[in-house]
């Protein structure tokens, strides 16, 4: 019975780890402007897909099942916004067994 109690603990399954950037967290009211970053995603089983949403706008790629995966995205922002506004960023990556993990976080407007 040793053994048993001798053994270390399992690896259990779980979601993707996922790090991202903002190259700029804030966005101009008075002309078009651009948010842009990274995202990279690593899980041992594998990255399926990797998604990345700005307000209403969605970019994804597929990871083709690599265990690390990353990528820019980049979103136009159209001016008129409200100074002060906070506009959502959602960055996603789900693996092959079907794990995800979300992270919420936003860009801010200023004149």
């Amino acid at each position: 019975m040793c053994a048993a109690a001798c053994l270390g603990e399992r690896e259990r399954p779980g979601p993707p780890q996922i790090t991202f950037t903002i190259d700029d967290p804030a966005v101009t009211t008075s002309r078009t402007d651009t948010v842009e970053g990274s995202v990279r995603a690593e899980d041992g089983d594998g990255i399926d897909s990797v998604w990345v949403t700005l307000d209403t706008a969605q970019t994804a790629e597929d990871a083709g099942f690599a265990q690390v995966f990353s990528f820019r995205y980049r979103f136009s922002v159209e001016p008129g916004r409200t100074p002060g506004e906070q506009v959502p960023l959602v960055l996603r990556a789900r693996d092959v067994a079907g794990f995800e993990v979300r992270r919420d976080t936003y860009v801010v407007v200023v004149p």
